[in-house]
Parts: structure tokens; sequence; C-alpha cells
């Protein structure tokens, strides 16, 4: 299946449109994904989407360096649970081989490998959306976070020897030199930063050891369940899918990169259907908008994928044994 990315992959790109001058919200949307849930940190979305999404920035800001200008914005804190694992480690090797270790956590289609030889140590970086084409804004992005934890172990001052990326050279490289304080060279064989050896044995000061073996423990429990299920994968695209009437089996599974009979294999194995998981989600999301006060009724039967209010009506009342304005008024004060 395609891989899925939370939408903490998009921490700050809000701020870095109004930097930019360009609508955020109206980006989002092109992509087929929901703004208002940019706040939702934790939520699975097609990882092409979002690589799609810092594509398009680029190209109607006229800024080649879009996907730095968003690493810029990151902090630790911004990986979650992952950081207080991180912060707790002895030295940036180890910090390395958590945010390594766990990086599935959070965006299934970036991969990070670290080798060392000869005193020279290598962080290779891929990123595999599920299909064909180049995405280097979201190259950029994910070397820029990566550098930018190093240089917040080490020093405001640190360099590294090198960074390498195998996109082609922006028209104006002058972010990419400045962002990273040394020689950036494009149409490499890999991309990644490279750096001595020895930088890797820098001791964090703030390290807890106590502490460590704590947080060690919460990030293991939390990486035993923080993979998505086939089930909550099709959930997540059916939120995204029903508001454009193109909410399909069909269209999940392109979504996924499969074919339907691999969505009803996967989903049979967890004991579901597609048609239980559509109604459940329907059920759960109903149940919110019809109680809330910032969609007519109207509004509602087409967020959800009905073809008319009065289709939405008759299906509300199976469900709830009663209208969706009877509904709305017992549940107005919640």
């Amino acid at each position: 299946m395609k891989p899925l990315a939370r939408y903490a992959s998009l921490n700050n790109f809000v701020e870095l449109g109004h930097t930019l001058g360009f609508d955020p919200a109206q980006l989002v949307r092109e992509v087929g994904l929901d703004p208002a849930s940019l706040r939702l940190h934790d939520r699975w979305v097609p990882a092409d989407a979002i690589a799609e999404l810092l594509e398009l920035a680029a190209g109607v800001s006229g800024r080649s360096d879009v996907g730095l200008t968003l690493a810029g914005y990151r902090r630790l804190a911004n990986l979650g649970p992952l950081s207080l694992a991180i912060r707790e480690e002895p030295d940036v090797r180890s910090a390395l081989e958590v945010l390594i270790r766990h990086q599935h956590m959070y965006n299934e289609a970036v991969r990070t490998r670290l080798t060392e030889m000869s005193g020279i140590a290598t962080i290779a970086i891929t990123v595999d959306v599920g299909r064909e084409g180049t995405f280097p804004q979201s190259m950029d992005l994910a070397v820029g976070v990566v550098h930018s934890l190093i240089r917040g172990f080490i020093s405001a001052d640190w360099q590294p020897l090198g960074v390498s990326f195998t996109h082609r050279a922006p028209v104006d490289p002058t972010h990419h030199h400045r962002f990273f304080g040394t020689t950036v060279q494009f149409d490499q064989d890999f991309d990644g930063i490279s750096l001595y050896a020895r930088d890797l044995d820098t001791p964090n000061g703030l390290a807890d050891p106590e502490l460590r073996r704590y947080t060690h423990q919460f990030l293991d429990e939390i990486a035993a369940s923080a993979g998505p299920t086939t089930e909550r994968r099709v959930r997540e695209l059916i939120e995204l899918l029903l508001p454009t009437g193109r909410c399909s089996v069909d269209q999940v599974a392109r979504s996924l990169g499969v074919d339907r009979r691999t969505v009803h294999r996967k989903l049979a194995a967890e004991g579901q259907t597609f048609t239980t998981v559509l109604d459940v989600t329907r059920v759960e999301l109903a149940r919110h908008m019809v109680a809330g006060r910032r969609h007519s009724l109207t509004e509602v039967a087409d967020l959800l994928g009905f073809s008319s209010p009065g289709n939405f009506s008759r299906w509300f009342r199976r469900r709830f044994d009663q209208s969706p304005s009877t509904w709305r008024r017992a549940h107005a004060d919640q």
C-alpha cells in the first residue's frame, strides 16, 4: 500500500503560506486534504498528497526553498512523544538511532540510514511516496529537519562536511548554502548529510539516564500501536473522500496503491468490511456535525457524501431513531 504520513508533517504550513504570500487553505484543498484537519497532528493521510502540496506551494510562490523554509520553523517538540525520548539520549549518535528506529511513527515515506567509515559518518535519507515523480521540496524538508536536530544537539555554529541532493540545483541555491552553512552539492547519487563521525559522540548535557529508561519504555508502548491498521487507513481516506462525492472502495484502493480485492482481503483479515467501516465513520461524523451548528443539515448531507438531504435524513433516522433536526435540538448544548 502507498505510505501514509501524519498531518504533523505539515506543522507550520499555515505560517509558511502567510510568509510566502499564498493561501495555505486553498492549496491544501487542491491536493484533496482538509485545511481544518491540519490541527489534528496524529491523523494519517497519503504521503504523496503532502509531497504534492509542497511542490504546489513552491510553484505558486515562485520559491524553490519551500521545503527548507518549512524546516526552519521546526523544533524538536514537533516530533511529539518521540521528542521526549530523543531529548534524553546521551549523545548525537543515540538520538539519531532513536529517530531512525521510530520514524515510521510519523511518516512512512521517509527512511534514514546512518553509516560510518574512515572517520566519516553519512546520513542518507530517502523519500518514497509510492508513486513516480521527483519531490525536491519533501527531500529538502527531510534533510533540513535532520540537520537542525543535529545542530540543536551540538551547537548553533556546527557545520557538516557537506550536504548532497539528487535533485537538480534550484535557480538560486543561496538559501540552501545559508541554511546548511556549508557547500551543498546537487545532482549527486544520494540525499543526505556527511559529517565527522566524532561529532556523533558529542554528549547531551541535558540527558537524564534515569529518565531515559522511562522515555524508552513509554516510546516502545506507543510504537507497538502507532502503525495504522488497514481499517484505520481506510477510515482516514473515507473522511477525506466523503465531501468530494468520490468515496468508493475503488477510489480508496487507488489512494492506497492497491486494487479493491486487496482492500477487501486486508479488511476481512481484521474482521471488517468496507461497508461497515464506511457506515461507522459516517455515524461518528454525523453525530458531531449534526449536534454542532457549524454546518446546515443540507451541508452536512453533502459533506457526508449523500446525494440529497432526503437520503441523508432517512439514513440518519435509521441510525439514531430520530430526524437530524430533532437530534440537533436535543444535543445543541453538548
